[in-house]
């Protein structure tokens, strides 16, 4: 007996392969399409909005921008921000500036406000958000450039330039909130909509 009970896959907003993961390990079936939405200038229209309501708009613009083209499908969208001591970090663009982000947050906490949205035929169904706290160890100098040199161009592909579940893990010395927010979807509050809902066994 399958656990989904869709009639369809959903359609997931993000090209990111870490949320394809998360799905695919909770037993989520799921197509991919990316929301091409121009998220720098979305985040600069809402100007000085908290981080969470940054994460939580994103989420949402990127589900509809989705359902726009996809009628009927139940689309899912989330996103993820960093803030520091009253500063929001995207993703670096380049090595030098993930190498200045990462001296910015060495030795000190951080948090990431990670927010997803599910849509269908340009209705918001659901929205939901939650915020993890991460404190940076007093790394060298030395150990940021090997780390650098490690991840190569992937240390562009995340908030913050680092990704916990890899090598990333070792900038750190305190990790505090769940595990799936820290990777950028907040799947168990996903996992009760969809129970609700009835397109998963309960």
């Amino acid at each position: 007996m399958s656990l989904w009970r869709g009639t369809a896959p959903l359609v997931l907003a993000s090209q990111s392969q870490i949320r394809q993961a998360i799905l695919k390990a909770a037993g989520i079936p799921h197509q991919v399409e990316a929301a091409r939405i121009d998220e720098r200038a979305i985040e600069q229209r809402l100007g000085a909005s908290s981080p969470g309501d940054v994460a939580q708009l994103l989420a949402r613009e990127k589900a509809l921008a989705v359902c726009a083209r996809r009628a009927g499908a139940l689309v899912i969208g989330a996103d993820q921000t960093l803030a520091a001591e009253g500063h929001r970090f995207s993703k670096p663009g380049d090595r030098e500036t993930a190498r200045k982000q990462l001296r910015l947050l060495r030795h000190r906490t951080h948090e990431l406000h990670s927010a997803v949205a599910i849509a269908r035929d340009n209705l918001v169904l659901f929205e939901h958000r939650e915020v993890a706290r991460l404190t940076m160890r007093d790394f060298s100098d030395a150990y940021l450039e090997a780390y650098l040199d490690a991840m190569g161009s992937a240390v562009t592909a995340s908030v913050g330039g680092y990704q916990l579940e890899k090598v990333g893990i070792q900038l750190f010395e305190r990790v505090e909130g769940d595990h799936f927010v820290i990777l950028g979807l907040p799947v168990l509050a996903l996992l009760r909509f969809l129970r609700q809902e009835q397109l998963l066994l309960a």
